[in-house]
């Protein structure tokens, strides 16, 4: 089960793992075993995430989903199998965090009176002081 939110907890048997070969340095264990997980997940056929969530996901990680409909993260960077597919796990909590609560809502605000006036003095203040820099046509 991996548990994202009180609310939200998916199943493993919901998430697909296939397994690669690793790049990179490592010496015979990236040349015999297959260290590499890539983590497959249907996000549009999972009862267990809120539709609201689901369409978060989408507009903020749209190229994390391919043509399938699938969410594919992949690890590598460790040296054994469980570790990686644990890295995927992980990324895919994290991600799911980010869009777990929805955004709030800017509240529209207007300047005080006093910065509004600091502004324009300061605007006014550059302007003469350029003014003075330029060539006059009398000069």
């Amino acid at each position: 089960m991996l548990r994202v939110t009180p609310q939200i907890a998916i199943p493993r048997s919901e998430f697909k793992f296939t397994y690669a070969r690793s790049p990179g340095p490592g010496g015979q264990n990236v040349n015999k075993l297959n260290t590499k997980a890539i983590l497959r997940w249907h996000l549009d056929d999972s009862p267990s995430l809120p539709a609201a969530v689901k369409a978060r996901f989408r507009a903020r990680f749209p190229t994390r989903i391919n043509l399938a409909g699938e969410v594919m993260i992949t690890s590598h960077e460790h040296r054994d199998q469980a570790s990686n597919v644990d890295a995927c796990l992980e990324r895919l909590r994290e991600l799911l965090l980010k869009v777990a609560q929805p955004p709030k809502q800017r509240k529209a605000t207007k300047p005080s009176a006093g910065s509004q006036r600091r502004r324009l003095e300061s605007k006014k203040m550059l302007s003469s002081k350029k003014q003075l820099r330029s060539r006059r046509a009398d000069d």
